[in-house]
């Protein structure tokens, strides 16, 4: 592969008229089915249903990716509404997990207990509290100094996965380093650095022939999924690939215009948009667990990767990276994950086919991934996905085609 994903132009090249005649047919989603049982502020309901759930915040459980996924969805409702149930409930949780002193109680050696500090982040940002910057320093610190790469400088998904590369990874710690080096005056490092790590995962994890990505790499090829030469695993993952779209649109979105590496990472987002067009199920709009098979016995359609992907082809279409016409394929993808939403006999939203967290692995071993409703990857993905959708005309227009039934 070129150095840095430099096929990713000639990819969109081969591909670009295919797909775009694709995304031309994606006629704008219909009003789904179920949409009149559904509450008119969906985003609130499933808060206000999470809540019900967990009256306390710590019910969520531990510092954690999950967590801090949702809670940052939880966030942009909050700035939406200004409900402060919301904020109160997000700092219950930072204050369980965060002493006076702004100590952690977990060890930061992971690439999924990094992303907390977006809470962190919020938290200083909304109180003032010095306590939350130490936090989100300590991680800072950790992520900048000390942890551990590959030979060409990519972070390690984790201490105990030495010398791997997960596109989940990509999510949990760059957007971090971005909003941190905004906060504290770090700009330049920040965005230097997270782009030369997408890029990095790029150049191990990228396909050409498909326009995805592979789950995961070990560059020391002792890992039994690992290609004999490539080292990278053999599955297109659903959610991993929307992990890695995401944290594209969100380093993109206050990266400087003349930064050398921002044409480099829209040309990723150019890529995976399209790729995301070709592989969309045209009955429902969703995504499937293995993106690229969906004829495959077992195979089946993923709500929290949809999400994702629907977040990130909104936002890529809004930012002008890609062709408007690439909005139908969000609002058929909008469509779809709305009919995996349901509102159970005490009033609460549920959530469906969401696959429960996942390690790397060969097809069938994602194929029999658990399938679980109101698992916080879904819950998170859907509020991220849900407030940029808001705004979408196809989704304000099915607000109020609703209205006029109900």
């Amino acid at each position: 592969m070129l150095s840095h994903c430099g096929k990713c132009l000639v990819l969109i090249a081969v591909i670009s008229i295919a797909v775009s005649a694709n995304a031309q047919s994606s006629a704008a989603a219909p009003l789904p089915h179920n949409y009149k049982q559904l509450p008119a502020d969906l985003s609130k309901a499933v808060v206000d249903s999470t809540m019900r759930e967990h009256p306390s915040a710590t019910g969520l459980g531990k510092w954690g990716y999950t967590q801090a996924l949702y809670l940052y969805g939880e966030y942009l409702v909050y700035e939406r509404t200004h409900d402060s149930r919301c904020l109160t409930y997000i700092k219950s949780w930072a204050d369980a997990h965060v002493d006076a002193q702004g100590k952690v109680d977990r060890q930061i050696n992971a690439l999924d207990y990094m992303l907390p500090g977006n809470i962190m982040l919020i938290l200083y940002h909304e109180t003032g509290e010095e306590k939350y910057k130490t936090a989100a320093t300590e991680i800072w610190d950790r992520l900048t100094t000390s942890y551990p790469r590959t030979r060409d400088g990519g972070f390690w998904h984790a201490t105990s996965r030495q010398h791997q590369l997960w596109l989940d990874g990509t999510y949990m710690a760059l957007p971090f380093m971005v909003h941190y080096g905004e906060a504290f005056g770090r700009q330049k490092y920040a965005y230097d650095e997270a782009s030369k790590q997408l890029l990095i995962y790029a150049s191990h994890l990228n396909d050409p022939t498909s326009g995805l990505l592979f789950h995961a790499f070990d560059e020391s090829g002792q890992q039994k999924w690992a290609d004999p030469v490539t080292h990278h695993s053999s599955t297109f993952w659903a959610r991993s690939i929307g992990w890695y779209g995401m944290a594209l649109i969100d380093v993109l979105e206050k990266m400087p215009a003349d930064h050398p590496n921002r044409p480099k990472l829209i040309a990723l987002v150019k890529q995976l948009v399209m790729a995301y067009a070709k592989y969309q199920d045209p009955k429902t709009g969703l995504w499937y667990n293995v993106v690229n098979k969906p004829k495959q016995p077992g195979n089946w359609l993923e709500t929290s990767a949809s999400s994702m992907y629907v977040y990130t082809i909104s936002k890529a279409v809004e930012r002008g990276y890609v062709s408007k016409v690439y909005e139908k394929v969000a609002c058929k993808g909008y469509g779809g994950v709305l009919i995996e939403l349901s509102v159970d006999n005490n009033g609460s939203m549920d959530i469906a086919n969401i696959c429960i967290g996942t390690n790397v692995g060969d097809l069938q071993f994602y194929l029999d991934r658990p399938r679980k409703t109101n698992d916080e990857h879904g819950l998170g993905s859907f509020l991220i996905m849900n407030e940029q959708m808001r705004k979408a005309p196809c989704v304000i227009k099915m607000r109020t085609e609703a209205a006029k039934r109900k």
